[in-house]
């Protein structure tokens, strides 16, 4: 997928439970929420999608099988 400016969208691998932990970034200053996986080895977060509804939580969480209970949010 192409998006402007030539920038390709990074495919990401599947979920593993053992690896990542899932998480919302939501920064306080704007507001804006992340929905994506936290590395539990690295620390590294790698986001997924931009998340401005339920709708699109919903989303996030059927696509990758997770439970609402198991997300965390990082400020």
């Amino acid at each position: 997928m192409i998006f402007l400016f030539g920038h390709k969208k990074k495919k990401t691998e599947a979920y593993n439970p053992l690896l990542q932990k899932p998480m919302i970034r939501s920064s306080i200053c704007t507001g804006e929420k992340v929905a994506g996986f936290k590395n539990l080895e690295t620390g590294k977060f790698e986001e997924i999608m931009v998340i401005r509804d339920e709708k699109e939580y919903r989303s996030f969480l059927e696509t990758y099988q997770i439970e609402r209970e198991d997300v965390t949010t990082e400020y």
